[in-house]
């Protein structure tokens, strides 16, 4: 293959990655109105734990199972949803940016522990030599490139499909009514803790799943690949794409990931080799620049909510820029 088209698959590939995370942050923000700043440390647990499970046996490092991959990819999504449970259970009981700020501080924490865990994570230094599913069966590197990406765009498409048959259950228009009304679907006789828990659970092992991808493609992990930005990055995926669509979830990941990469190859062909460390500054501020131009000249994104619900042509901020239920005692109330 051309190097455009070698990069071009590996593009596809880390975008399709991502649109499971934006997926599952979707689900959270997008369909039941909670607010989830720490997404990129749940994405952190299902990378490591996937890692630490499928990893070669090192004698300096607790882990390294050794399991095929398919099962270390399952036990990260399992970790990640465990994970989930435990921050869950702790948090959920807080609105708004009360929320936000709890759950970033817990992503934060967790890179903390990647960076400092070393006889776990491997430190600053990170896992090397990670198994790449069934790369011993493919001669050719470019072939295998191909098929990962099918892989992953099969992956993508199934969970596509499985969120827009869950949002259309009963359990799904519940959560529409959750995200809407919390007061009213609590009068309803609904289980609310329950219904934010498991919504919380479910979107942050779709995360966890795509961290444990990530780790299958790279072959290796370490903290660096979860600093805060990721953060920002996958919101402004959510926001550009539109919240509470699937389908928006997906075109965000694309749209925002060839951005930042169109950018960072833009900086490093014009701005001298001298300066790439102060320009790489302005990827992040193009992040910041996207998610104000898109809430204040299409706040519903590219794809707007359907026309079936509730918020269809409203804004997609969050609630620190825009209370959803402040009147009634719900976004913006005390912890």
């Amino acid at each position: 293959m051309t190097g455009l088209a070698i990069y071009l698959v590996f593009f596809l590939t880390v975008a399709s990655i991502y649109a499971i995370v934006v997926l599952g942050l979707n689900l959270q923000w997008g369909y039941t109105g909670l607010f989830n700043a720490g997404i990129v440390g749940f994405y952190a647990v299902g990378a490591y734990g996937t890692a630490i499970l499928a990893g070669p046996d090192r004698a300096a490092l607790i882990g390294g199972f050794g399991l095929p991959f398919p099962l270390a990819l399952f036990g990260g999504m399992v970790l990640s949803g465990i994970a989930a449970l435990i921050v869950g259970l702790a948090t959920l009981r807080l609105r708004g940016e009360y929320l936000a700020i709890t759950t970033f501080g817990i992503a934060i924490s967790i890179q903390l522990v990647a960076l400092n865990f070393e006889s776990l994570t491997g430190g600053a230094n990170g896992l090397v030599g990670l198994p790449r599913p069934f790369a011993d069966r493919f001669d050719d590197p470019d072939l295998y490139g191909l098929v990962f990406l099918a892989a992953m765009l099969a992956t993508v498409g199934i969970i596509y499909l499985a969120l827009e048959a869950v949002v259309r259950s009963p359990w799904g228009r519940l959560l529409n009514a959750l995200r809407e009304d919390e007061v009213a679907a609590r009068a309803l006789g609904k289980n609310i803790a329950a219904i934010r828990l498991q919504a919380f659970v479910l979107g942050c092992m779709l995360t966890g799943l795509a961290g444990g991808l990530y780790v299958g493609f790279i072959g290796f992990v370490s903290p660096l690949d979860f600093l805060p930005i990721l953060t920002f990055q996958i919101w402004a995926m959510l926001i550009v794409g539109g919240s509470g669509n699937n389908a928006g979830a997906l075109v965000g990941a694309v749209t925002v990931w060839g951005l930042w990469t169109m950018s960072g190859l833009l900086i490093s062909r014009l701005v001298p080799v001298g300066f790439h460390a102060q320009a790489g500054a302005i990827q992040t501020m193009l992040i910041g620049l996207v998610i104000v131009s898109t809430l204040l000249f299409r706040p519903q994104g590219m794809i707007g909510e359907r026309a079936g619900g509730a918020r269809f042509g409203r804004s997609n901020a969050p609630p620190v820029a825009k209370d959803r239920n402040w009147s009634t005692g719900g976004g913006g109330q005390q912890p």
